[in-house]
């Protein structure tokens, strides 16, 4: 794990070796154990690296193969050992412990295809001198970042966007990308930023730049597919297909040669994780799994007693932290920076305490739940697709189970399916929601997106592959790398192994769901790993930060602060906002007017 910057000179002149260590310098906390760079004509190339596999000098990059290609790198490929093997057989020799190695190799014998054979996260970029191209890929499913910045003299990449604000002369904001999170609580479902010159490679795609013409393609290798062999079995047989594929993943993620530990919430996702990893960890090294936790201080969002549960029936080295409503005050601003584009929780601030932690307590890998919940239905939202897919008399049935079996009640399984299948409830109430919004900007409603959002609630198929490619996980990840790479730590998640996400989402329907109960699979799972008090647990929070606490500390202050702001006063009417009385509708608006002011963002 690591941070990669480049730079593609368009007028063929050289790089500015000072331009790029200096966008290079910006990311030193992706990668505290060693920078390296790379120059040949008009191309240069920068690394940070965090040291996870080989700790010696041969893991440095950028790393060059037989003269022929260089790669910078940023991830891991959890089935390089795998691949080395395949290639020892056809001749390779290797003279490292890397994956970067393997990479350079797999890119050698099979070219843009290599990428088809690794199981991983990635963003890279290889210099081909034979071929006189650029090749950049980007990971399945977007768990590692990779962002672009292009005008006439350039074309550059980079792990984070504050490498590519330094070549921007005046920064602007994306305008839609801007009322899309203010309406519609959506951000990275484009492949455009906050910033209106910074867009993203999407992900499970491979750019190629032709350094003769400086024009570039860019290419989708992945599509997630159902498979139609899974859809076919029985409940427990899926099931069972299931456990198999999520234990080879967690067993993957656990190759490392630093400490390796997880973070549990005390939620169904982080406590499956922490048994199978714990279980699988001590018999490789006879050692204690170590789990981080964060605790809130308001009893109504803390998980602490489940997390306990969990430590001491799996017998965990647990580490714990519980910030103050100072202590998060105190960072907020920080994770702003951080985030780079605004953000929709006080619950990454969390986040970001639990990889301080981590960093502290000397675990530099840490496995993490983030889509557990999309793979297997595991939000509440998702009951109204599901019902509308049942006939009539099971619908009914089910309904009554969801109610007893979910910690929503009658009235909100109704209100649930009445705002999210229907498309003009919807728009009036997120309109009433943000009527604040000044009238010129009223017009950013996206009426295409908000339709394409309800329409994917049409169906259980349509629904997943929407909320794991667009509207939900992508965010999730961005939030995680970030907070992540801040303290150094390399947050792997074992459900988005690609082959596990297929079984996930080609799982029965009733196999998901089944007698009310969200992510049956990990229930039944967790019947033999966990306490029942968390394989039956109705709630579920994440690491919540305690928002009422803090909002009541910060709400007038807020409002102080945006009347003050410049960016925010011209696209909203403050004291109309300070109506609404919403305090996710204020976060959303401090958080955007910090982001303007932290950035010197204009419209």
């Amino acid at each position: 794990m690591c941070g990669i910057t480049g730079i593609i000179m368009k007028d063929f002149t050289s790089v500015d070796p000072k331009r790029l260590k200096e966008m290079n310098d910006s990311i030193q906390h992706r990668g505290p154990d060693g920078e390296g760079f790379y120059y040949h004509g008009n191309v240069g190339f920068g690394h940070r690296r965090l040291a996870i596999l080989d700790l010696s000098e041969a893991g440095a990059q950028p790393m060059s193969w037989n003269d022929k290609y260089t790669i910078t790198f940023n991830g891991e490929i959890y089935n390089y050992l795998e691949i080395k093997k395949e290639l020892e057989k056809l001749g390779f020799t290797f003279s490292s412990g890397t994956d970067t190695e393997v990479i350079l190799a797999a890119y050698h014998q099979w070219g843009t295809q290599c990428v088809n054979r690794f199981n991983g996260m990635w963003a890279f970029a290889i210099h081909d001198q034979s071929q006189n191209q650029i090749f950049i890929s980007r990971d399945r499913f977007g768990v590692k970042p990779l962002y672009l910045f292009s005008n006439e003299t350039m074309f550059s990449f980079a792990s984070e966007i504050r490498q590519l604000l330094l070549l921007v002369k005046d920064v602007y904001a994306d305008t839609q990308i801007i009322f899309d999170y203010l309406y519609l609580s959506q951000q990275n479902h484009t492949n455009n930023t906050f910033f209106r010159e910074i867009k993203r490679v999407p992900q499970g795609c491979n750019l190629i730049y032709n350094l003769n013409s400086n024009e570039y393609t860019i290419e989708k290798y992945y599509q997630l597919k159902l498979n139609p062999a899974i859809q076919k079995l029985g409940i427990m047989e899926a099931i069972d297909v299931y456990r198999e594929n999520l234990d080879k993943s967690i067993n993957l993620r656990l190759r490392s040669d630093v400490l390796v530990g997880t973070c549990l919430s005390g939620g169904l996702d982080s406590s499956i994780i922490s048994a199978i990893a714990s279980e699988q960890y001590h018999h490789t090294s006879n050692q204690k799994f170590r789990a981080i936790t964060a605790r809130s201080i308001e009893r109504e969002t803390d998980e602490t007693y489940f997390a306990e549960l969990v430590v001491k029936h799996s017998n965990l080295d647990w580490f714990t932290t519980k910030p103050s409503v100072e202590e998060i005050d105190n960072v907020i601003e920080e994770v702003i920076r951080i985030q780079e584009e605004p953000f929709l929780s006080l619950s990454i601030v969390m986040q970001y305490f639990v990889m301080k932690l981590a960093k502290e307590s000397g675990c530099i890998v840490l496995l993490d739940g983030q889509g557990g919940d999309e793979t297997l239905l595991g939000y509440e939202r998702y009951y109204s697709t599901y019902l509308n897919e049942l006939p009539l008399t099971k619908a009914l049935a089910e309904f009554f189970r969801i109610s007893k079996n979910s910690k929503l009640s009658i009235s909100e399984v109704l209100a649930y399916k009445a705002y999210f299948t229907n498309t003009i409830i919807r728009k009036k109430i997120l309109q009433n929601r943000n009527r604040f919004i000044k009238k010129p900007y009223r017009l950013y409603f996206n009426d295409l997106l908000l339709e394409s959002i309800t329409q994917s609630f049409q169906s259980i198929e349509a629904l997943q592959l929407n909320e794991i490619q667009s509207l939900q996980l992508p965010k999730l990840l961005n939030y995680e790398d970030k907070n992540s790479m801040r303290f150094s730590i390399e947050a792997r998640v074992p459900f988005l192994d690609y082959n596990l996400v297929e079984v996930a989402i080609s799982l029965p329907m009733e196999a998901k769901i089944r007698d009310g109960w969200t992510k049956y699979p990990l229930r039944v799972i967790g019947k033999d790993l966990l306490p029942p008090e968390i394989t039956w647990r109705k709630n579920k929070f994440g690491f919540e930060a305690p928002k009422q606490t803090w909002n009541k500390l910060a709400a007038t202050s807020i409002v102080k602060s945006l009347e003050n702001a410049g960016f925010i006063n011209e696209l909203i009417d403050v004291k109309e906002a300070a109506k609404i009385n919403s305090p996710d509708t204020l976060w959303k608006l401090y958080n955007l007017s910090r982001w303007a002011e932290i950035y010197n963002v204009k419209l």
